[in-house]
Order: C-alpha cells, then structure tokens, then sequence
C-alpha cells in the first residue's frame, strides 16, 4: 500500500472514530514515549458537502458492523473540523490517533470493505478521495512527552 493510500485511509478510520462517539466520551491518552498520529486531510471546498456525507453518512454508520478490535481503533482517535477555510478556498480537517495501536491495520479501504463488502465500499472509498486534496494533505507522527 503506498504512503498517500494509507494516509488516506487513515484519516478516514480516524473519522469514524470520532463520529461513533466513542472518541469524545472514552478517549484514552497516550502515556510518555506512545506514538501518536496527527493527520491533517485537506478537503476541495466543492466537495465538502460530499466529504462530510461520507463521514457521516456512510463511514459512521457502517460502524455498528464492525468488530471489537476495530472498535478499539475508534476509541482512541478523535477528529477537529475546520471553523473557516484555509487561503486557497479548501477546508482542512485533522485527525488524531492517541495512542497508535502498533499493528493495527488504520486503512479506510479495508473498513469499508468490512462494512459493506469490496465492491460497494470500493464505490464509498471513491467518495472520499474525490474530495481530499492529497498533495495538501500532512501527517505527524510524534510521541507522548512526559509532561
């Protein structure tokens, strides 16, 4: 799977986490040395709408059908929306894992896959790269601080 795939793919899982509710109420916090994952997906303001139906409408409810594991993923991620749009027009949303379960498979794709089966979640994958701007898109893998 390549960088940008995976990045894009991450940030969806991250997403989900956060609209599951799960994220908000149980949110576990890295401990000092724990990786954690910032990722900042940059949406094309045109598909915004599209963007946040995804999220919402087809990522989050399709969460129900996952496993515990995949769960636990959802539980340690959260999502930031963006209050007003960057210079050039488009909207920047960051997600954040915290902490990063080592091992774990953080790939969109595949969720999707699970929730509503390959060909079906290929067309939902769709949805969302449609609208992120990956050349825009960042990604920060940093550790806990002990303070």
């Amino acid at each position: 799977m390549t960088y940008s795939l995976r990045f894009l793919l991450i940030s969806c899982i991250i997403v989900l986490t956060a609209l599951t509710g799960l994220s908000q109420t149980t949110h576990s916090v890295a401990k000092p040395n724990e990786t954690v994952w910032v990722i900042a997906n940059s949406v094309k303001a045109n598909k915004r709408a599209q963007y946040e139906r995804f999220v919402h409408e087809i990522l989050w409810a399709g969460a129900k059908n996952l496993s515990a594991a995949d769960q636990k993923l959802f539980k340690q991620s959260r999502i930031m929306h963006p209050t007003k749009p960057e210079a050039d027009g488009s909207y920047t949303y960051l997600f954040i894992i915290d902490p990063v379960i080592k091992g774990a498979d953080y790939g969109i794709e595949s969720v999707l896959k699970k929730e509503y089966g390959a060909q079906k979640g290929k067309e939902y994958f769709k949805l969302f790269t449609d609208a992120v701007i990956e050349k825009n898109s960042r990604e920060y893998r940093v550790t806990q601080s002990k303070d």
